[in-house]
C-alpha cells in the first residue's frame, strides 16, 4: 500500500513538472495595468510561461480571442491590432491575469542626459508650479530605472503610473510638458517612457557593437572623460535601459543629450547616426527621432559647444529626424541646465505635431543658413524658413563675425534686408567667410518673424580653434 502511495505521489509530482497548464504566465514590466498602447497599429504582448503552454488573450476593445503557446524556451508572444485612441480597456490573459485601465493612444520615449532628466526632484520651478494642476488620467508615465549591463536584458523593474501631481514631480519636465501638449492637441491618451541618465555620453546609449566595429567611433570613445556618477563605456546603458523596451510599440523618441560629447564633438553626427539606426533596427521600424540642440554654456575650451551644435545640425540629414534650437531660452550660460523646460517641450511638441501628425499652421521650422552672396566688401546671407521675414530683439544684430583670406574673424556689423542679412566690417575689404553665433556662449538676437531663433552657422570649413582655455 505504501509503495502504491509513493508511486501515485511521484506521478503527481512529475505531472506537475511537465503539465504546461500548471506554469505561471508572466509579463515584462512594460506590460501592465495603466499602460498606453500605440493606437491603430499591431502591438506585441509577450512574456514567459511553460513550454507549449496555451496562452489566450482577450482585449475588451475586441470580441476576438488571440491564442498562442509557449516556446521550448518558455516564452510567448502575440500580436494584437489596436483600435483608434480610447479607453480604459482591460486585457485578460488565460482568464486569470487581468491588466486594467489600459489606454490606447500615442507612446513616446523621452531619453538623454540630465536636461531631459530634470524634474521637480531637482526643484525645477516650472515643474513645482505645474504639479498642482497635473491630474490627467490620459497621461501615463513609465520611468526606467538607471542600470547597466554587459548583456541585453529582457525586463526591468518599473510600472506604469497615472499622471498625478505627485508622479509628475518625479518625471522629466520636458517629457511631461511635451506629453501634455500632444495629449491636448490630439485629444488622445499619451504614454511617456522616461529613460535617461544625467551626464552620460551617447556612446553609452548606442549598441556596443556599433561603436566597437567603427574604428573612428571606437577611438573617440576612449577619449571620453571618466566620471564617478555615470557610465561612459560604449553600450553600457543600452542593454538595460533601451533593449527591454524594444518590443513595445512607440510613436517616436524625443532626445536631449550632447553636453557630455563636446570633448569628442567631431564624431557626434556619425555616432548619433549609429544610435538612431541601432534603435530603429531593434524596434523594427523607422520611428521619428526629434532632438534638442544643446544650449550655450561656458565650456572650458573654446568653441567645443558650437562645434557640437554644428554636428547636431548636420544630423538632420538622417531621415525622419528633426532638431529644435533653444539658445534664446538660456538665461545663464554658467548653468548647464537651463530652466525653461516647458518652452523646449513646446518646440518639440510642435515639431511632432507637424511632422508626425500632420497638423498644419504650426510654427516649428527654425531659420537656418542657406547660402551667401559676395557684394564687394559686404556679404549677403540667405536663409531657409524666413518666408515672412526676419527680426531682431535688439536695435543692433549681434554674434556676426567676418573674415578675409587671412582667416582672422572680426566682429561684424549686420543689417536685415527683407529675408536676408547684410554683413560687413570696414577693416575687411575682401570678405570670404562669415560666422554667426559660433561660440560656446553666444546668444544671437536674430529670429524669423514667427519668433524662432536663427541657428548658428559658419560659411567656412577652416579649422576651428579649440585648444585654448576660456578664462
Amino acid at each position: 500500500m505504501k509503495r502504491k502511495f509513493l508511486s501515485i505521489l511521484l506521478f503527481a509530482v512529475l505531472a506537475s513538472w511537465f503539465n504546461p497548464a500548471s506554469a505561471e504566465i508572466r509579463l515584462p514590466a512594460i506590460l501592465g495595468s495603466h499602460m498606453v498602447l500605440q493606437q491603430k497599429s499591431e502591438v506585441n504582448l509577450w512574456g514567459w510561461c511553460g513550454p507549449a503552454e496555451k496562452v489566450t488573450i482577450k482585449a475588451s476593445w475586441d470580441t476576438a480571442s488571440y491564442v498562442t503557446k509557449g516556446s521550448s524556451g518558455a516564452k510567448w508572444n502575440i500580436k494584437l491590432k489596436t483600435p483608434a485612441a480610447g479607453g480604459p480597456y482591460t486585457i485578460t490573459i488565460n482568464d486569470h491575469t487581468v491588466l486594467e485601465d489600459v489606454m490606447v493612444g500615442e507612446v513616446w520615449v523621452c531619453s538623454g542626459q540630465s536636461n531631459m532628466e530634470w524634474s521637480g526632484d531637482q526643484k525645477l520651478q516650472q515643474s513645482l508650479e505645474e504639479a498642482p494642476k497635473a491630474n490627467n488620467k490620459k497621461i501615463r508615465f513609465f520611468y526606467v530605472p538607471k542600470a547597466t549591463s554587459d548583456y541585453v536584458q529582457e525586463d526591468l523593474k518599473a510600472s506604469w503610473k497615472v499622471c498625478t501631481p505627485e508622479e509628475m514631480l518625479h518625471f522629466s519636465a520636458i517629457g511631461y510638458f511635451f506629453g501634455k501638449k500632444i495629449q491636448k492637441e490630439l485629444n488622445v491618451p499619451v504614454g511617456l517612457i522616461n529613460s535617461n541618465w544625467g551626464g552620460t555620453p551617447a556612446e553609452a546609449w548606442t549598441p556596443k557593437e556599433l561603436v566597437e566595429q567603427d574604428p573612428v567611433l571606437k577611438d573617440a570613445s576612449v577619449k571620453l572623460n571618466p566620471a564617478e556618477w555615470w557610465p561612459i563605456s560604449p553600450g553600457a546603458i543600452y542593454p538595460a535601459m533601451v533593449a527591454p523596451l524594444t518590443k513595445f510599440k512607440i510613436a517616436g523618441v524625443i532626445w536631449y543629450q550632447g553636453e557630455s560629447n563636446t570633448t569628442t564633438y567631431s564624431t557626434y553626427a556619425r555616432l548619433m547616426t549609429k544610435l538612431i539606426g541601432g534603435w530603429r533596427a531593434a524596434w523594427g521600424y523607422s520611428f521619428p527621432f526629434y532632438y534638442v540642440q544643446i544650449a550655450p554654456f561656458s565650456y572650458g575650451n573654446y568653441n567645443i559647444g558650437a562645434l557640437l551644435r554644428e554636428q547636431q545640425t548636420a544630423l538632420q540629414s538622417v531621415a525622419k529626424t528633426g532638431m529644435v534650437v533653444v539658445h534664446d531660452l538660456v538665461e545663464d550660460v554658467s548653468n548647464i541646465h537651463p530652466v525653461k523646460k516647458m518652452e523646449v517641450a513646446d518646440r518639440l511638441a510642435n515639431l511632432a505635431l507637424a511632422d508626425t501628425y500632420g497638423i498644419g499652421g504650426l510654427n516649428y521650422k527654425y531659420p537656418q543658413y542657406k547660402g551667401m552672396i559676395l557684394e564687394k566688401n559686404r556679404v549677403r546671407i540667405l536663409f531657409n524658413h524666413v518666408e515672412n521675414g526676419l527680426m531682431a530683439t535688439a536695435k543692433d544684430l549681434n554674434e556676426f563675425y567676418i573674415a578675409g583670406e587671412d582667416q582672422k574673424f572680426l566682429f561684424a556689423s549686420a543689417r536685415i534686408e527683407g529675408n536676408t542679412v547684410i554683413v560687413w566690417n570696414k577693416a575687411v575689404k575682401f570678405p570670404v567667410a562669415v560666422r554667426f553665433g559660433f561660440s560656446n556662449t553666444g546668444i544671437p538676437n536674430l529670429f524669423n518673424k514667427e519668433g524662432l531663433p536663427v541657428n548658428l552657422f559658419r560659411t567656412d570649413s577652416w579649422e576651428v580653434k579649440t585648444d585654448a582655455v576660456v578664462k
